[in-house]
């Protein structure tokens, strides 16, 4: 037995995933009771269909997958909020919260991608909002305004601010925020989970220095993507 496939026998599923993993489950084992009572002579149409099922069933819990990962950020180091791709690295005005310019980073999640979002670094939540929208496509630079999002900023240990904002996309359609108001968090906690492909915007201090570069390949809670 290989090790990648230990991996997946001890798979970890995350608790927002349960609901969903439990009904997709139960639809798929009527409608092959169905299909199989009402076309009981269709032998090898039953079976593609309950390989097909299987399958379905096995992408969704991992989807809902929960990799074993520790961070392990130095004093000043932002690890990644989330698994994706870098989509942005710019220098932008961010108008909701700090009203003056920011460095954004923006990390795209494909539905293949670990969906939970990390804390970047340790510090006391200091704004939280959400906002209703639509769901374009999460990697246009519109979707930072226009898609429905969950704000939250977190004060560090220098007094510095910096926001993270989770974006849903096309087919995601909910985000989950676990931040509250003046709760502190460790670097490394759990901010909360986008379901099925999503965005994940930083906005960081100018003076930060970023450490990634344009369609770099990051990991949620392991890859430092910039300094303070």
């Amino acid at each position: 037995m290989t090790e990648h496939t230990k991996r997946l026998i001890w798979l970890k599923v995350h608790r927002e995933g349960l609901k969903i993993i439990g009904l997709s489950g139960l639809f798929l084992l009527i409608l092959n009771f169905l299909i199989r009572y009402f076309a009981p002579n269709w032998h090898w149409i039953n079976g593609i269909i309950l390989l097909l099922s299987i399958l379905l069933w096995a992408v969704i819990i991992y989807f809902f997958r929960v990799p074993k990962r520790q961070s392990f950020g130095e004093h000043g180091q932002i690890l990644a909020p989330a698994d994706g791709k870098v989509v942005v690295i710019e220098r932008t005005f961010e108008k909701e919260y700090f009203n003056d310019e920011r460095i954004q980073i923006s990390i795209f999640m494909s539905p293949l991608n670990v969906h939970i979002n990390w804390i970047p670094i340790s510090g006391t939540i200091s704004y939280t909002r959400y906002h209703p929208g639509t769901y374009v496509v999460a990697w246009k630079p519109k979707a930072s305004e226009e898609n429905e999002r969950f704000t939250t900023v977190v004060k560090t240990f220098n007094d510095e601010e910096i926001l993270i904002r989770q974006i849903a996309g096309k087919i995601a359609r909910r985000i989950v925020t676990y931040a509250l108001p003046e709760m502190f968090l460790q670097q490394g906690q759990q901010l909360g989970f986008i379901k099925f492909g999503s965005r994940v915007d930083i906005f960081l201090p100018l003076h930060a220095r970023v450490l990634v570069n344009l369609n770099d390949k990051v990991k949620g809670n392991k890859t430092v993507i910039a300094e303070l």
